[in-house]
């Protein structure tokens, strides 16, 4: 470390207090090296390593500035726990092509914006998404972060691997996220009265529709490298439908019923967000949407699960415990090993515990541990003895052999259009769609962000962003019309699979979409996946929605995480996305009705035994339903304080996008985000939804 004695350093004035040299870390480095940043907005706010960085003021812009590093000369490996500073710096050449040619793009500075930057050039952790950098001036925050952006990066948006390469990280990218793809489809359709060959043609056609929409976003939405599928957005709507009072009368062909009613709702409302992205009013929406309204928002669509993930997973704890617990220890305890350079265990964690929890069920039923005391043949329900009833019900959940889904599959299925039959509309339930298709707007302004830092040149303008969600819209419509049972958007665990894999080529992403639809023609494919024991299914659900929660907690490192103001809003949004539901919860299956529904589907029936109870039981039906959704609660209670509550841009984090006039005057981002195919020159009077 330099002394005082260095010449570059006599004139310039110290930004952070000297630290004692002594063996413990004083507060002060620690301070330093966190970003402590006292009396924020009258209050003392600290944010620690997972949270954002403040950036100090940024000195006077000279050469000398420029070209020096920032005192203490280093950074904080956080995966390796290792001193990386020699590794991040920058010589002054780079570093002044770097900040002239930022300058240059944006038109000279940064117009007093708020720019969400990333420290540290050369961040090796594969597996540590980059932190803000809040920086008021614009300039030299901005000049950091474009030096700083992809350094951990194998590929990045524009790039082309090798034949070999983009073959395996396409299929890669896929299988590390293909639980997400699956595991909808397992949970609707035996709810649904669904046979094993619907489960198998539902996944079939899940997978097809992901491929198919992958392919469209990467070409004609946003053009960042982000995998589209069945969102768990859609999930309890889905649930709350199913379980509503005139689905559960319905006595024959209930599961191709209940699918075209929620293809009409899909579609409706995968209409309302198409027109919402492509008539602009997204660019007007973007204004209200901030981290403070996304990180609870999408919390509370994980965490609205528990009641259904564990009391499944208890109903065989032998093998879901199992397989949780390997799951924990591959993605935690050793995701740091790497074999030929890639991190296997981090990568796939949820595979490996499928495979080997799997295999070590049919080893135990083969060797007939799960035997049958009684007549698996008739109905628990019809068993007389509560022996036998407990028995049965637990060996089929601890079986693998319970699923003939593989047996009944074809081998070759091309799912089309209309296979249920036609679509079911109604009003009710489509505007409970229409609300939902909001709130996945929302998940995916969140990826879209976050995942811009990772791999494109600069975040998308406004207009980019409205295009993306049009087009997710189009793809749900479209996922409505060939019946997944949900919509179509951007799946939030595409920011930790970024993250993970370093992989943000759009061509590999490209590539595997079109691996999808082949294997999505098999339909053994679907048969083998449409098999898995719903227990294993439940203990992925799991870590699943613990993976989406905290994903969504994540989108807060833009914000100032540590004001009071922040911390107020954000524990309001989560203890009312979970008490008011509760509220609404509580009335429950009606006393009189003979419906047996099991406890974990409870909440999902309240939309008929809600506390609203007007003159018309269509206006009922939309408000029980929607204030019993933890992710609408959290929303309407985030939006509302965030854009109501004074503070400053820095402190709520507000998203910085890219100006249109200067993304337009950039090449990088011209080639980021512009349509392919000279597609683009026939839509340049729409302002609004590109570039």
């Amino acid at each position: 470390m330099p002394t005082s004695s260095d010449p570059n350093r006599q004139n310039q004035r110290p930004r952070w207090p000297p630290a004692p040299d002594s063996a413990p870390i004083p507060p002060s480095t620690w301070a330093k090296r966190t970003g402590f940043r006292p009396k924020f907005s009258g209050e003392t706010s600290a944010a620690d390593s997972s949270g954002p960085i403040i950036a100090p003021p940024p000195p006077p812009a000279t050469a000398a500035a420029v070209t020096r590093p920032r005192e203490g000369g280093s950074a904080v490996d956080l995966e390796a726990g290792r001193n990386t500073g020699q590794a991040q710096q920058v010589n002054g050449r780079q570093q002044n092509e770097i900040v002239k040619k930022r300058s240059d793009s944006d038109g000279g500075g940064g117009g007093g914006g708020n720019g969400n930057v990333v420290e540290g050039a050369g961040r090796r952790a594969a597996d540590v998404l980059p932190r803000a950098v809040m920086n008021d001036g614009g300039g030299d925050g901005d000049d950091a972060y474009v030096g700083a952006r992809h350094s951990h990066m194998k590929y990045e948006l524009r790039d082309t691997p090798g034949l070999v390469p983009i073959w395996f990280y396409g299929v890669q990218h896929y299988f590390s996220i293909l639980s997400s793809l699956i595991l909808i489809p397992l949970v609707i359709v035996p709810v649904m009265g669904g046979t094993n060959e619907d489960t198998a043609n539902v996944v079939s056609t899940a997978l097809f529709m992901s491929g198919v929409t992958t392919l469209l976003h990467s070409f004609f939405g946003t053009r960042l490298p982000l995998i589209q599928g069945p969102s768990f957005v859609y999930l309890a709507p889905v649930l709350a439908i199913i379980n509503s009072t005139e689905m559960q009368r319905l006595s024959e062909n209930k599961f191709k019923h209940i699918m075209r009613v929620l293809q009409g709702a899909i579609i409706v409302g995968s209409a309302f967000q198409a027109l919402l992205g492509y008539s602009g009013l997204m660019s007007l929406v973007l204004r209200l949407i901030n981290p403070v309204v996304v990180a609870p928002t999408i919390a509370a669509v994980g965490l609205s699960f528990y009641s259904y993930g564990f009391p499944r997973v208890g109903t065989c704890l032998e093998i879901g415990a199992v397989q949780i617990l390997l799951v924990i220890i591959f993605s935690l305890y050793l995701r740091k090993i790497s074999v030929f350079g890639h991190r296997i265990f981090l990568i796939y964690a949820v595979p490996l515990g499928l495979g080997i929890t799997w295999a070590m069920a049919f080893l135990l039923t083969e060797a007939g541990v799960y035997k049958y005391d009684c007549n698996p043949n008739i109905p628990a329900s019809n068993l007389i003895s509560e022996h036998c009833r407990k028995q049965v019900t637990r060996m089929q959940q601890c079986r693998v052999d319970t699923s003939h889904a593989l047996k009944v599959a074809n081998w070759f299925r091309f799912p089309y259009p209309l296979q249920w039959g036609m679509p079911v509309f109604s009003w009710k339930m489509a505007l409970i769609m229409c609300v939902v298709a909001i709130i996945a707007s929302v998940d995916s302004v969140g990826s879209y962000h976050a995942s811009s830092l990772l791999v494109a040149s600069r975040a998308p303008p406004p207009g980019v962003v409205s295009r993306g969600i049009g087009l997710e819209g189009l793809s749900s419509v479209l996922a409505g019309l060939w019946g997944t049972g949900t919509g179509s958007t951007t799946l939030s665990e595409n920011v930790h699979t970024l993250a993970v894999t370093k992989m943000g080529s759009r061509r590999a992403v490209e590539l595997g979409a079109g691996v999808l639809i082949v294997l999505s023609l098999v339909g053994k494919v679907g048969g083998f996946i449409a098999s898995i024991p719903q227990v294993m299914v439940a203990g992925l659900l799991c870590f699943m929605w613990a993976m989406l929660s905290a994903l969504g907690l994540s989108n807060l490192r833009y914000s100032e995480a540590g004001s009071s103001r922040n911390i107020i809003i954000i524990g309001l949004s989560l203890f009312f996305s979970m008490s008011v539901p509760a509220y609404f919860q509580q009335y429950g299956v009606s006393p009189n009705t003979s419906l047996s529904v099991p406890n974990y589907f409870v909440p999902y029936v309240v939309a008929s035994h809600g506390p609203f109870h007007f003159k018309y039981g269509g206006v009922n039906y939309v408000l029980n339903t929607l204030l019993s959704f933890h992710m609408v609660v959290a929303f309407l209670v985030a939006v509302i304080l965030d854009n109501t509550v004074p503070g400053s841009r820095q402190e709520r984090g507000v998203y910085v996008w890219s100006e249109p006039e200067a993304a337009r005057r950039e090449p990088a981002v011209t080639k980021d985000y512009g349509l392919p195919f000279r597609v683009g020159r026939a839509f340049k009077w729409v302002k609004w939804v590109g570039l």
